[in-house]
């Protein structure tokens, strides 16, 4: 087997990032490095900046200083790529939130397949691994249902299969348990947890409970636009991966 860690790049590799509105300094200085494979909880006060944060590594906002690669793609400041960072989203990154943003008029098992549609799979070929994540999340007995039929814990663990069916380098979620029972909670993360490993992507968790950001590999807080290492988390294990300038 050859040696793969000195090729290994970050999925996330962030510099001085910058975001402002108006005159306001969402986030200064800021640097974030994620690795594959890698766990990342990201904490902070509400009004933070973590969500912010997080669409800027998505593409879905722009950032106004600093340096950005995301899955090896290049994003510029002051600047929002259409067809790049449309692609970026739909081949590398998986999102889950606390909002759902299920299609009300495709079936559970379509709803859970669209991102492999949406990347050119065969319809037969991304209903079947749909069901694969939805039986993985006890919801196959739900596949032909409507969303709207749903109990809210039950359409976010329907997000998550959405989330992580087409095996993204990187997957961004926002506060993706808070909307379960402790229990569908407990298998949710398990899931996540599992996903990272098998699959090597990076997971950047945005969370204000303790239990979910215990499965992460480390906790970065955002406070006054800056991100530094989590007291109650540790760093990782070789090198300083994530901080601040």
């Amino acid at each position: 087997m050859h040696n793969t860690v000195a090729t290994l790049q970050p999925v996330v590799k962030g510099h001085s990032l910058g975001k402002r509105f108006g005159d306001r300094w969402l986030i200064r200085h800021s640097d974030i490095h994620v690795m594959p494979g890698e766990s990342v909880a990201l904490l902070g006060e509400s009004g933070a900046g973590k969500s912010t944060l997080l669409n800027l590594i998505a593409g879905l906002e722009s950032f106004n200083e600093g340096e950005l690669h995301v899955a090896g793609h290049q994003l510029a400041a002051n600047k929002l790529e259409t067809d790049g960072t449309a692609n970026l989203r739909r081949s590398h990154i998986g999102f889950v939130f606390q909002a759902f943003h299920l299609l009300p008029h495709l079936s559970v098992a379509q709803n859970v397949a669209l991102p492999l549609l949406l990347n050119g799979a065969s319809t037969a070929g991304a209903i079947e691994k749909a069901l694969l994540f939805l039986h993985r999340l006890g919801l196959a007995n739900l596949a032909e249902q409507r969303p709207s039929t749903l109990s809210g814990g039950e359409q976010q663990r329907v997000a998550l299969a959405r989330s992580l069916v087409h095996e993204p380098a990187l997957l961004l979620a926002d506060e993706p348990t808070g909307n379960l029972d402790p229990e569908s909670a407990e298998r949710a993360l398990a899931l996540l947890k599992t996903t990272v490993t098998e699959s090597q992507c990076a997971l950047i968790l945005v969370t204000h409970s303790d239990n979910a950001a215990s499965i992460c590999d480390r906790r970065l807080r955002l406070a006054e636009g800056k991100l530094s290492v989590d007291s109650s988390g540790h760093s990782s294990q070789s090198q300083p991966l994530s901080g601040n300038s």
